[in-house]
């Protein structure tokens, strides 16, 4: 990786600081952009810029939504109804203290424990690497059920379900052949979610 786009809903919440350790430890420029092609385009931009010149800071190119600092407000709202917890994620596993749940004023309106739920364990097929595509280990063409057992119609793997998914995008523009993507110009909403 050379460099990253940071996702303005996140940062328009939770700010910058995160960001600066992380650029300066790894030496990649990351900009934080919006999801409008232009928001992207500019992001991209901006990334090739600190790289032709050999910076690796943050920047933030979405200021009309995100400040350094955050949303304070949102932020003790998040404080008060959650606490950190660890948390599963489809394809990798347990992280720990890299999720959210209920904070103990709320646990009468937690389905976890309403409904005892807690034990409930999520794991793709073996067949199935969406973990490592998640990782960027490996790209989705590289995954033997790619475009034949998980398609969007019958997705394996986190990274087929969702049309943010790199599975689903890669799919959809057919990077796989070079071909043209199926059905038109994009994946029909019944494909990217069958059950719902």
């Amino acid at each position: 990786m050379q460099g990253f786009l940071a996702a303005g809903h996140v940062c328009s919440v939770m700010g910058t600081a995160e960001y600066p350790e992380l650029a300066e430890k790894h030496r990649v420029p990351i900009v934080v952009t919006g999801f409008e092609p232009l928001d992207i385009l500019e992001g991209i931009r901006r990334a090739v810029h600190q790289l032709e010149r050999g910076e690796h800071r943050v920047d933030n190119a979405y200021a009309r939504a995100v400040r350094d600092e955050g949303n304070p407000v949102a932020q003790r709202m998040i404080e008060d109804v959650f606490e950190v917890a660890d948390r599963n994620w489809r394809g990798i596993g347990l992280i720990p203290a890299s999720g959210w749940r209920l904070g103990e004023a709320f646990r009468d309106h937690d389905a976890e424990h309403l409904f005892d739920v807690t034990d409930i364990r999520t794991e793709e097929p073996a067949v199935c690497r969406a973990g490592e595509v998640l990782q960027g280990l490996i790209k989705p063409t590289e995954c033997e059920a790619f475009g034949k057992a998980c398609t969007p119609r019958t997705p394996l793997g986190a990274t087929m379900v969702s049309n943010e998914g790199a599975c689903a995008a890669y799919y959809l523009y057919r990077r796989m052949s070079g071909g043209p993507a199926p059905r038109g110009s994009r994946i029909p909403q019944e494909e990217m979610n069958p059950v719902g």
